[in-house]
C-alpha cells in the first residue's frame, strides 16, 4: 500500500519534512517513491509547499495520506473535510474509590 507521509530533513532540533509517496514497509526515513511536497514547521506559518497535481494522482491511485499530511492537505485545500482532531487530553482523575 502506497502512503503519502512525512520524510524528516534538517539539522538536529530544526526539522523540515519532505512529503513523500512511499510504501507503507520502508522505513520513515528509507526509500520513497516520488516527492510531492515539502513542509517547514519552523518557519513562520508553517511554510507548506505541495505538488497539487501529483497529490492528486497519488490520491487518485489509492494512496492514503497518514494523519498529519491529511491536515496539511486539507489546510492546502486539495482535500475536502474537516482535519484530523488531535488526540484528546487525558481525563482528570477524580475521586479515589475506597478499598473494601
Amino acid at each position: 500500500m502506497v502512503k503519502l507521509r512525512l520524510m524528516r530533513m534538517g539539522k538536529t532540533k530544526q526539522p523540515t519534512y519532505r512529503v513523500v509517496a512511499a510504501d507503507s514497509r520502508s522505513p520513515r526515513d528509507g526509500r520513497f517513491i516520488e516527492i510531492v511536497g515539502s513542509y517547514a514547521p519552523r518557519q513562520e506559518e508553517n511554510k507548506v509547499v505541495l505538488k497539487a497535481e501529483r497529490v492528486a494522482h497519488w490520491l487518485g491511485e489509492g494512496a492514503q495520506p497518514t494523519d498529519r499530511v491529511r491536515r496539511l492537505l486539507v489546510g492546502a485545500g486539495i482535500l475536502e473535510g474537516a482535519p484530523v482532531r488531535e488526540a484528546p487530553v487525558a481525563a482528570v482523575a477524580g475521586p479515589a474509590k475506597k478499598a473494601k
